[in-house]
């Protein structure tokens, strides 16, 4: 059992505001949405989402795009971003970007979204080991997106593997001071096996395109399909690390944001498993505290495709990387749909965002009705 701080964390107190949603349509559901924030005299909040088919998983098409002005309280009509749409190859393949995340990159003053491929045989049949890592560039002033590209990757890891598949789908990034990026990444090192290992890659980015300058400790569990959609945070120096596994979920820190320590299992400051696994977790800070954003089994949610609603935040201890219990809060509460894949837009130290479309509706009571894209606000109280 992991031993805790000393001087345990005092929680920091946080409130929610549950601002305006965006509705999908008798044919497609939002999925995969995110939102950046440009600041400024004119401030504008960008959410991307991924057109979905109702009846299977991952029918990914078209990315469309919703602005506020008003601080997320009214939202555009959705419209098709052009560039990135899904787009069939002379090979016969189907190609769609997706699993998007984008953000405001303050130094070219551009939003880059980053994420990987889908690429479907025939249009159906999904081929993993085809994946890229994806990404556009959106001009805010001109509200206009670039075309996809893809992140050159080297041809083999630390170990002398070849990097296949390499994408980064559902990865929450840091932006550094001085403009270059880290990017956590997933890649397959053995096609003969579906397992993940997760990285993090520094790049450079000049407002046009992003190039890879290198890549840090190679994490990586045997069973499964071992560790991926890695998301990434600095806290007060530190940068933090949280992976999906199929069983479980992991995290583990870092000095620079390359070399990690070993994975350990998230878990409860009381030693308990976190009960978080086969979905996304993704980080939150804000007000001086640490937090993360998760769904987990143990919640009177065994309904739930894999337990992925409702959607929780709770102050994480940076010391022991436990999840402090008592702080646990529901952000959003379960209605029927799975609320796993979310994503955070910070604003500034004192707020962020949470955006999350619902999922698989088709398997819970409300089947046929409309899914939604929830944006809630999260502030630290004041004083805090």
């Amino acid at each position: 059992m992991l031993q805790v701080t000393a001087h345990p964390l005092e929680p920091l107190a946080l409130e929610f505001e549950t601002l305006g949603s965006i509705e999908g349509t008798d044919k497609w559901d939002w999925w995969q949405a995110r939102t950046a924030f440009v600041p400024g005299d004119d401030p504008l909040w960008i959410t991307t989402m991924s057109e979905t088919g109702k009846g299977v998983s991952h029918d990914f098409h078209d990315v469309y795009q919703s602005l506020s002005r008003d601080g997320g309280r009214t939202w555009s009509k959705p419209m098709l971003i052009k560039s990135l749409q899904r787009v069939k190859e002379a090979d016969g393949f189907e190609i769609s970007p997706g699993d998007l995340w984008p953000t405001w990159h303050a130094k070219s003053g551009m939003v880059l979204t980053t994420g990987k491929t889908f690429n479907f045989a025939k249009g159906t049949e999904e081929k993993r080991l085809r994946e890229k890592v994806s990404y556009a560039v959106a001009d805010p002033r001109s509200k206009t997106w670039g075309e996809m590209k893809f992140l050159a990757m080297p041809e083999k890891d630390h170990s002398g593997r070849k990097i296949t598949a390499c994408n980064a789908g559902n990865h929450q990034r840091v932006d550094l001071p001085n403009g270059e990026i880290l990017l956590p990444v997933r890649y397959v090192a053995d096609v003969q096996k579906h397992n993940y290992t997760s990285t993090v890659a520094r790049c450079r980015f000049d407002g046009e395109t992003l190039t890879y300058l290198e890549h840090g400790t190679e994490l990586n569990i045997p069973r499964d399909r071992g560790l991926y959609e890695p998301s990434l945070t600095e806290f007060e120096g530190r940068y933090f690390l949280t992976l999906r596994a199929d069983h479980s979920a992991y995290v583990t820190s870092s000095k620079d944001g390359l070399k990690f320590d070993p994975v350990r299992e998230w878990t409860f400051d009381d030693g308990l498993s976190l009960g978080s696994y086969n979905t996304q977790q993704h980080w939150l800070t804000c007000g001086g505290g640490l937090f993360l954003i998760y769904t987990r089994k143990g919640a009177h949610n065994d309904h739930m495709f894999r337990h992925r609603a409702p959607l929780f935040i709770a102050q994480v201890n940076p010391e022991t990387l436990q999840v402090m219990r008592k702080t646990e809060r529901v952000l959003i509460a379960e209605n029927q749909a799975t609320l796993g894949n979310s994503g955070v837009c910070r604003i500034n130290d004192h707020e962020s965002w949470v955006t999350c479309g619902e999922g698989l509706m088709r398997l819970g009571k409300r089947k046929g009705e409309h899914n939604k894209v929830f944006h809630v606000k999260i502030t630290a109280k004041a004083g805090e």
